[in-house]
């Protein structure tokens, strides 16, 4: 049976004591009321930042505090691939299974009897057999209530990605669950999932948007009282302004206690903001004056550590996402590694790439590093193997080093470049030596999960080594064993560790979305964590001096810290939002397209309310908005794949080939007045013009929003563009200059759904998940 791993509690995202009590107790005693009419579901909604996730992960402590027989499976967005729909049911059994012996029980006779029932991915069957079967096998057995939280069902993906689940949870058979079994489900309420939750007899719906303001706000009071409590000059008048501020948004109030910059405490810059995905390998140049970024969005970028900018164009090759960055130690080259199994040589001043791609790996390169006297290069793949590279050649030396028995996560040379040393998701740890290309002694064994980092020390008598156990080791090179023990202290999986350069300090990035900094010779670590990131932290490093710390985040944020002082750079992604589906009529009135989450367009006819031929077909991921060319004759449509495609809507097929010049899922389309261009937003930040005919970009991307745009819309002239924003604001450009045209429209406090333009064009009305529709001049 299919288990989702680390889906479950985390406590570091429970309520702060004393907050949220009011909806606790409702849900406490909903779980514990004898009302054996008493709904089995509880369905807990709300819009983002309102804190449901923390509730959730509450009551999931509780019942585990209690010894309650129950779970917890918590999506996430950037866990879709592995939090699928049909692993839910199987790792809600067998953790119930592990925690009552008589549901295990029946489970066991269920599985027994049908083996192959341990691989089915039938959502149906597992209801009925895991879940059902033994509930009424047992039923009686189990004293007490049996309690499943399911967190964040919204981001599991798609609609189809939940639609099987929400109509179980719909069925007479969740509502004939035995009387001590209840549900507990959180989520936004997307219109799929309100649809089907709404207005059910054995579903109970709680909206935290209901919740009296005031008792919000003193909640979030009292939260940001305890967050800025260790700086002495914050007072009342402070926390109040904080508390005014958030709106009633928990995730807001989170995220401003991140970004104080206070006495004693100083932000070094701003955000290095770029990169249109994950952020997984920083490193700082030699003389410590430039940064190299690789990310997701399948480029490498060099950043200004004093200015704060990038310095050119983003270094393009790459196919897939770049898993690895590092500079040579002349400073003059920069190696990247990536999913696209190759790993790539730049010239810094130039931005080139030099030569050909470093081929050889059958699968994406995680680790790169160049040797001391930057002659060589290494490299550690999926494909379970480390490779070494001659940088002037261009070609592999030798066979590859093979050994591991899992894909390799990290490489490095030691500093005289005759050794390397690879950690591997086989949870061990190896040393080889680079001239022989063999293996040195036997694998250095005691971590009980994968590698994820590895570095010498400075004098390469040691190697640091972090792990998904959420330990770091350190180990002696020559003697091959453990020195001391692990440095314990993430509460999720460590990514990424490095040493500085004295040789005394330890670094470490972590799943738990914290940067730890330990002393080698005590073992202990130095400090508070840094806090600040608000997703894993995939790569650390020291800068030349040992004065900085530099890390990347799945938050696709680059931050620096100061070690003496333990002060962050914080740059918060603001949370994209999953898209909607999208409707327009046709000029004439007769027709309606519809873009949605199945992935199609379809036309209907307004008059006979039925389909048009059949749906229109391409588009690899969710519909997120779709239009009428003027004339009706064409349909433009935005994707979540990062496409937009044209469909002639007599014909029903798609002209030309898709339009792909956005990095990221579309949100909005529209065409222009005279039919001729389109203009598209994304959660790239950008806006696009393209022209209809010739399909492809006018200009350059329109730049100035600093999250997803929403929503665009063109002047009836043509020759002016809006654009709503998550960033909270409204931006005007000029379609043929290609720039912005005065400052933002700012006013709204949270994120702008929806602009339009008025027929005359002088005004523009704009709507926000503020509840609030503003007009501007």
């Amino acid at each position: 049976m299919a288990y989702a791993a680390g889906a479950g509690l985390n406590t570091t995202k429970k309520c702060l004591e004393g907050t949220r009590t009011e909806i606790l107790k409702d849900i406490t005693n909903w779980i514990t009321t004898c009302d054996v009419n008493a709904p089995r579901i509880l369905w807990l909604h709300g819009q983002p930042g309102r804190g449901k996730s923390a509730i959730a992960h509450t009551i999931a402590s509780w019942i585990k505090d209690v010894k309650a027989p129950g779970t917890c499976f918590c999506f996430a967005r950037d866990r879709q691939a592995e939090r699928r729909e049909e692993k839910i049911l199987t790792t809600i059994a067998r953790d119930l299974a592990d925690r009552d012996p008589a549901f295990r029980r029946a489970l066991s006779n269920v599985v027994s009897n049908d083996h192959s029932l341990k691989t089915t991915c039938d959502v149906l069957q597992q209801w009925k057999r895991f879940i059902l079967e033994p509930l009424s096998e047992i039923n009686g057995e189990i004293v007490g209530n049996v309690v499943v939280v399911i967190d964040a069902l919204d981001e599991s993906g798609p609609e189809t990605s939940r639609r099987e689940i929400l109509g179980l949870l719909k069925s007479s058979e969740a509502a004939h669950l035995p009387a001590n079994f209840r549900i507990l489900l959180t989520s936004r309420p997307l219109p799929d999932i309100e649809r089907v939750m709404r207005d059910v007899p054995h579903v109970k719906a709680t909206s935290l948007d209901d919740v009296p303001r005031e008792l919000v706000e003193r909640d979030i009071q009292l939260y940001v009282s305890k967050e800025l409590d260790r700086f002495l000059s914050i007072g009342a008048t402070e926390v109040q302004s904080v508390v005014k501020k958030s709106e009633g948004l928990f995730e807001w109030a989170r995220l401003a206690c991140e970004v104080w910059d206070v006495e004693g405490g100083v932000q070094i810059g701003s955000p290095l903001e770029g990169h249109t995905s994950g952020v997984k390998s920083v490193a700082f140049s030699p003389d410590g004056k430039r940064i190299v970024s690789g990310s997701w969005d399948k480029t490498v970028r060099v950043w200004d550590v004093e200015e704060g900018v990038q310095i050119g164009s983003p270094f393009e090759g790459h196919t897939d996402g770049v898993e690895s960055v590092a500079f040579s130690p002349d400073g003059k080259r920069i190696v990247s590694g990536s999913l696209d199994n190759t790993v790539r040589v730049w010239d810094v001043e130039g931005g080139m790439e030099i030569g050909n791609p470093l081929e050889g790996h059958t699968s994406g390169v995680k680790s790169v590093a160049f040797s001391s006297d930057g002659k060589r290069i290494v490299s550690g793949s999926w494909d379970k193997t480390v490779r070494v590279w001659d940088v002037e050649e261009g070609v592999q030396i030798g066979s590859p080093l093979k050994g591991h028995t899992s894909g390799v996560e990290s490489v490095a040379f030691s500093p005289d470049g005759k050794r390397i040393v690879s950690g591997s998701w086989d949870n061990t740890v190896r040393v080889w030596d680079v001239e022989e290309h063999v293996q040195i002694g036997s694998p250095l064994e005691g971590h009980t999960d994968g590698v994820k980092s590895v570095a010498f020390s400075p004098d390469g008598k040691r190697i640091v080594s972090g792990s998904r156990d959420n330990t770091v080791w350190v180990w002696d090179v020559e003697e091959g064993v453990q020195i001391g023990s692990p440095l314990e202290g993430h509460t999720s999986g460590v990514q990424s560790v490095a040493f500085s350069p004295d040789g005394k300090r330890i670094v470490s990035g972590s799943l738990d979305n914290t940067v730890r900094v330990w002393d080698v010779a005590g073992g202990v670590q130095i400090g508070s964590p840094l806090e600040g990131h608000t997703s894993g932290v995939e790569s650390v490093a020291f800068s030349p001096d040992g004065e900085r710390i530099l890390s990347g985040s799945r938050d696709n944020t680059v931050r620096i810290w100061d070690v003496e002082r333990g002060v962050q750079v914080v740059g918060p992604l603001e949370g994209h939002t999953s898209g909607v589906k999208s409707v327009a009529f046709s000029p004439d009135g007769k027709r309606i397209v519809s873009g949605s989450r199945d992935k199609t367009v379809r036309v209907w006819d307004v008059t006979g309310g039925v389909q048009i031929g059949s749906p229109l077909e391409g588009h690899t991921d969710g519909v997120e908005s779709v239009t009428f060319s003027p004339d009706g004759k064409r349909i433009v449509s935005g994707s979540r794949d990062n496409t937009m495609r044209v469909w002639n809507v007599e014909e029903g097929v798609q002209i030309g080939s898709p339009l792909d010049s956005h990095t990221s899922g579309i949100k909005s389309v529209a065409f222009s007045p005279d039919g001729k261009r389109i203009v598209s937003g994304s959660w790239d930040k950008t806006v696009r013009v393209l022209d209809v005919e010739g399909g492809v970009q006018i200009g350059s991307p329109l730049k100035g929003h600093t999250s997803g745009v929403e929503s665009v819309a063109f002047s009836p002239d043509g020759k002016r563009i809006v654009s709503g924003s998550w960033d909270n604001t409204v931006r005007i450009w000029d379609v043929e200059r290609g720039v912005q045209i005065g400052n933002p429209l700012e006013g709204h406090t949270s994120g702008v759904n929806a602009v339009a333009f008025s027929p005359d064009g002088k005004s523009i009305v704009s709507g926000s998940l503020d509840k609030t529709v503003r007009v501007w001049d």
